[in-house]
């Protein structure tokens, strides 16, 4: 089939500061992205050259506005660039108008099985409608989604999830396979553009990592030109969650597939943006919209050497720099002891090493003076706030 352009390609890549630790280039051990048409979510540049935005998930009940504003704002906080909710009533659908004035990153409303909720969702002014093409309803409910999305400019995702197929496609192939959940999502695809909709993101997703990773490089394989969305599904708590995840995002990312995505966790969404921007600083492809800066934390797992309380130290300071936002790379280590700690701290842009009740700081290299533990948070955050 043929997919037409949904949008002029963006010509923004994000340029990369040079921050006091800059001085190697990437590596290159990811293949450029395959080429994919620009959409836009409020905004926020989904596809072409753009970076990848990082998504999460509210897990309030969206009818509860004020719960999950709440929520939003503390995703934008650890640098969430689009929240999606759930909509599974008309209550949440019509909570939207409220939440989407109240907060400052783009909104997805997630459909199930109602393609009236679409409408409503959609009338609320949020910036994407994400539908399942499993359980949405015939043509004549996708073309009333498909023109209310084009009369406001918004796209639609399909979301196609393994849990979820149509009977008839598991018949075919005999199970959830990766053929069928590409031929779903092509299909819901199709669909869209016969109704005159082409501003569209395709996801597939499964519990199956391997299952996962084979089904996006089909569609991949396709060349429709539509942008990914990848991610696992109901992967899990934070342990089996981000070892799944990472295992089938690295697989993507360093094949050039996948346009924007989500770390999906049982728990606090923050998580998740904190594990993605993570992600993606390790593969040099920089948190989120920021094309490579950010606070990277390195920390020791700690020892029978270690003399001060270094996990309370190293978890205070990791919950208050994924809330920084800079266009610079910076590095701060946190260790625990005299024998890897000077070393891995020099190597660092500010760091401190651990002795007996107290730490030596590291800035840019160098040795500067002794903090007592209980002044280590606070000092190494405002010497972190004069790099920035």
């Amino acid at each position: 089939m043929t997919m037409k352009a949904g949008g002029e390609a963006a010509a923004a890549t994000g340029s990369r500061a040079e921050g006091p630790r800059d001085a190697k280039k990437p590596r290159g051990r990811t293949k450029r992205r395959a080429p994919t048409r620009t959409v836009s979510v409020g905004g926020v540049m989904i596809g072409g050259k753009n970076p990848i935005p990082i998504q999460s998930m509210t897990n309030t009940n969206t009818a509860d506005a004020a719960s999950t504003i709440r929520q939003i704002r503390e995703l934008e906080d650890v640098g969430c660039d689009i929240a999606r909710v759930a909509v599974p009533n008309i209550e949440a659908a019509r909570a939207l108008g409220a939440i989407k004035k109240s907060v400052g990153i783009p909104i997805v409303a997630d459909i199930h099985f109602d393609y009236r909720l679409a409408l409503e969702s959609i009338r609320q002014g949020v910036d994407k409608v994400r539908i399942n093409p499993g359980n949405i309803g015939g043509r004549d409910n996708v073309k009333q989604v498909a023109d209310a999305a084009r009369a406001r400019g918004i796209p639609i995702r399909v979301g196609v999830n393994a849990g979820s197929l149509d009977r008839l496609l598991l018949e075919k192939y005999g199970g959830a396979t990766a053929e069928a959940l590409v031929e779903s999502a092509l299909s819901q695809a199709e669909m869209l553009n016969m109704c005159g909709f082409y501003d569209i993101v395709i996801s597939i997703k499964a519990t199956d990592v391997f299952l996962t990773v084979d089904a996006c490089r089909l569609l991949a394989q396709k060349k429709t030109g539509i942008p990914q969305h990848i991610g696992m599904t109901e992967a899990g708590g934070p342990i089996s969650g981000t070892v799944k995840s990472t295992i089938g995002l690295y697989e993507l990312l360093r094949e050039g597939i996948g346009d924007t995505l989500r770390v999906s966790l049982t728990g606090d969404p923050a998580a998740e943006v904190a594990a993605a921007k993570e992600l993606l600083r390790t593969l040099r492809l920089g948190p989120g919209r920021s094309g490579g800066g950010g606070v990277e934390l390195i920390s020791c797992p700690t020892c029978g050497r270690c003399q001060i309380d270094l996990v309370r130290i190293a978890e205070e300071v990791e919950r208050r720099v994924c809330r920084i936002k800079t266009e610079k790379p910076i590095k701060v280590a946190v260790m625990g002891c005299a024998v890897n700690g000077p070393g891995e701290a020099r190597e660092a842009d500010l760091g401190i090493a651990g002795g007996q009740g107290k730490a030596l700081l590291f800035k840019r290299g160098k040795p500067q003076y002794q903090v007592a533990e209980a002044e280590l948070v606070e000092t190494l955050m405002r010497e972190l706030e004069a790099l920035l």
